[in-house]
């Protein structure tokens, strides 16, 4: 090879690898402004290109609820006193129970203790001359059970006398005439349900007289809801409360709240119109302790009807609320309720399709 010839593919090589340089930055500079116009230039605004969307308007139900726990507690007052002294040896009803006159409560070294109406307590043994108030409760009692015919007046003549030893062979007591001021426990009112206080009535326990034992019971328990402050604030006075029981659902109303610092807020219960919550069933709580019953607080009440989101809502400065159409008209509608981004509406067809949100803003 020539020496020129050597000297121009020198050249000729270097050209070339100039213009793959050149051509490499060209495309590298290409794609990294490609690039940079990709990642730094904002994507397009959704709700410019699509600033609506459109709902159909269809029938269903709105409300609201929230599951919380009642307390359900009875609270006895006393309401009678034990007169007679001994060894408690048997106890005869159970938390509760309702009794009626002459319903045997404990016995007393083996003597029954029954139970009878009256506002005068046993204070002193009843025979044949001892007239009185007493007198005239002992006559109610033994005339509930059949033993006394005639009219109580609180006379203890020989039909009182003929009806007490009468009463006293049916409970297997000695036919002596006399009851003792610790054979009856009066009470104000009869039938009634009791508890009584088994710190002191309990076999093997000692009386000396003078005990309040028996304790009445209300027509229901007190029933109570605890709540937060966000809770309570969502249950005005009229929330309806469903109470979940074994026995059926029993419905309750808010009637007020007391909020203690140390315990917190409560809301308390009642039925309607002064009615018991648990009527029938009050039976069924027990008597000792709180029992804790499932509740729904029924914060909106379910109402059936047409139902739309309530974005969809439009309203007006002057109160008017309104929805929008796919062609853009504009329909005035009445809300009837609202929950969880729900409402039923009146004022237009069902199937049609209507603008969410109702407005750009």
């Amino acid at each position: 090879m020539r020496e020129g010839d050597s000297i121009t593919g020198h050249r000729s090589r270097r050209w070339v690898r100039w213009v793959g340089v050149t051509v490499a930055a060209l495309v590298a500079g290409a794609g990294i402004g490609w690039a940079g116009a990709t990642v730094l230039t904002p994507a397009k605004d959704v709700l410019e290109s699509t600033p609506f969307t459109y709902v159909e308007v269809v029938p269903g139900e709105v409300g609201s609820s929230i599951n919380l726990n009642t307390v359900a507690e009875w609270t006895p007052v006393p309401v009678g006193t034990n007169q007679a002294s001994g060894t408690v040896t048997t106890v005869d009803v159970a938390a509760g129970d309702e009794v009626t006159h002459g319903s045997v409560l404990y016995t007393v070294n083996l003597r029954p203790v029954v139970i009878g109406q009256g506002a005068v307590p046993g204070f002193r043994p009843l025979a044949r001359g001892t007239d009185g108030t007493d007198t005239k409760q002992l006559q109610g009692m033994l005339a509930a059970l059949g033993f006394f015919t005639a009219t109580p007046d609180g006379k203890f003549g020989p039909a009182t006398d003929a009806a007490v030893r009468a009463w006293q062979k049916s409970l297997g007591l000695p036919r002596d005439g006399v009851v003792q001021p610790g054979d009856i426990v009066f009470v104000p009112a009869l039938p009634t349900r009791v508890a009584l206080d088994t710190e002191v009535i309990h076999r093997g326990a000692s009386l000396a007289g003078g005990e309040a034992v028996v304790r009445g019971l209300p027509a229901e328990p007190a029933f109570t809801v605890p709540v937060s402050d966000n809770q309570s604030a969502m249950m005005p006075n009229g929330t309806r409360v469903e109470i979940v029981t074994d026995a059926g659902t029993w419905e309750a109303f808010v009637v007020d709240r007391v909020t203690d610092p140390a315990s917190g807020t409560v809301v308390k219960l009642a039925g309607a119109d002064g009615a018991s919550i648990c009527g029938e069933d009050c039976a069924t709580i027990p008597v000792t302790g709180q029992t804790l019953l499932r509740s729904r607080i029924v914060t909106v009440e379910t109402v059936q009807g047409l139902v739309v989101p309530s974005a969809a809502l439009l309203s007006s400065a002057g109160g008017a609320v309104s929805v929008v159409d796919e062609a853009g008209e504009s329909h005035p509608v009445t809300v009837v309720t609202s929950a969880r981004g729900m409402s039923v509406i009146e004022g237009v067809l069902a199937g049609v399709r209507v603008r969410v949100p109702a407005s750009e803003g």
